[in-house]
């Protein structure tokens, strides 16, 4: 388990992932996704699924044809913590190693 992340140390962490939003709480960070076809998003939501196992650690998410929004909170710390910085990262990799790149790029 890890704790909490603080404001020390949340903005820097953030600013790593420019394509996330952070609620306004500090509390929970999203994306929307979009791919080709409900097939690729169903592909990406199953590699998250796999990691998110491996992790012990699950996104909140919807999936509406092709598009795949995903949420990740600590509620174990009521928060965010380096679980999520990580997680999110992951979804970023998944989602370029299926040939897409994100807007900010």
């Amino acid at each position: 388990m890890t704790g909490r992340l603080d404001d020390t140390e949340r903005p820097a962490l953030l600013a790593s992932l420019p394509d996330w939003a952070c609620d306004p709480a500090g509390t929970a960070l999203t994306r929307e996704f979009r791919f080709a076809d409900f097939q690729a998003a169903f592909g990406f939501m199953t590699r998250v699924a796999l990691w998110a196992e491996r992790h012990d650690h699950h996104p909140q998410w919807s999936n509406v044809y092709q598009r795949v929004t995903v949420t990740w909170s600590s509620h174990d710390v009521q928060g965010l913590s380096m679980r999520d910085i990580d997680a999110a990262r992951h979804c970023d990799l998944l989602w370029a190693a299926q040939g897409f790149r994100p807007p900010s790029a």
